[in-house]
């Protein structure tokens, strides 16, 4: 797996080297955009709208924040780079720890698999251990990709997990969806209640994550893998560039032949037809 961040995590005075590897796997099924008569993939070009200047080339685009219309603050990548080196977190402490089940599932983002570095692997179980024996988990804060995370560690079968969760801010609230029926709107019949409660418990399972799957997207697979096998794709034609070449110059010599041969003179026309005539 590739390392996405490695450093060091500390435990109140004990440190535990340790490397992260994503935990989640991108499969969803990726279609191109391809011109239907050259099959050739679409090119989407970085253009300045109402800039007369044509494409933007990328030296020529900088990063802004923009607070109202047409009114943008231009932040320098030295800037950017000076914030970054400034609260990095190449070291990540346990800052606390909490229940599981305090933090809504809302919260959660990105799951990384935590790996103990050589030399780390006792420490490592110690903590594993100890999360596992008290049922709680630990509170960090990690820089991964240009930005700073709050994020939680807890045990995953017999290893750890690092999970990034949102800030509170960044988390809408409940209030700013419209139209949502109350209590004192709606009245539920207590036979209906009894009656969606018993559905709900006959359809109670343990859950068992292979049961299930992307249904969509294994029909996809399906759908491309069957126009393979029935050869119903379509095959860009691919000049040789040296053939096309030799061809061009081909036709262009036989046309400068044709245009340089010489033409009988009216004289040698007549000559001949004298000699025809006499015999």
């Amino acid at each position: 797996m590739h390392t996405v961040w490695k450093g060091n995590l500390s435990f109140g005075l004990v440190n535990i080297g340790i490397k992260l590897h994503s935990a989640i796997e991108d499969k969803d099924v990726k279609l191109i955009g391809i011109h239907k008569d050259c099959l050739v993939p679409i090119q989407y070009e970085k253009v300045a709208p109402g800039c007369e200047e044509g494409p933007v080339e990328p030296e020529d685009i900088v990063k802004a924040y923009q607070y109202g219309a047409n009114k943008y603050v231009i932040v320098s990548e030295e800037e950017l780079s000076i914030l970054k080196r400034e609260y990095e977190v190449e070291s990540v402490d346990l800052i606390s720890f909490v229940q599981l089940e305090e933090i809504d599932p809302i919260y959660f983002e990105r799951s990384y698999f935590i790996n103990p570095m050589e030399g780390s692997e006792r420490t490592y179980v110690l903590l594993r251990q100890a999360l596992e024996r008290t049922g709680k988990i630990g509170i960090v804060k990690i820089s991964l990709r240009s930005r700073q995370h709050l994020a939680i560690i807890r045990v995953y079968k017999h290893g750890l997990i690092l999970e990034t969760i949102h800030y509170p801010d960044e988390v809408r609230s409940l209030q700013q969806v419209s139209n949502l029926p109350s209590e004192e709107q709606v009245t539920i019949q207590m036979k209906e209640l009894i009656a969606a409660t018993t559905l709900i418990n006959q359809l109670t399972v343990p859950f068992v994550p292979e049961d299930y799957k992307d249904e969509y997207r294994t029909a996809l697979l399906d759908l491309i893998e069957t126009k393979i096998e029935k050869e119903d794709v379509q095959v860009k034609s691919v000049i040789n560039p040296d053939k096309e070449n030799i061809i061009s110059i081909m036709e262009a010599l036989n046309k400068s032949i044709e245009q340089t041969k010489p033409e009988k003179s009216p004289k040698a026309k007549s000559t001949s037809k004298t000699k025809k005539a006499t015999s």
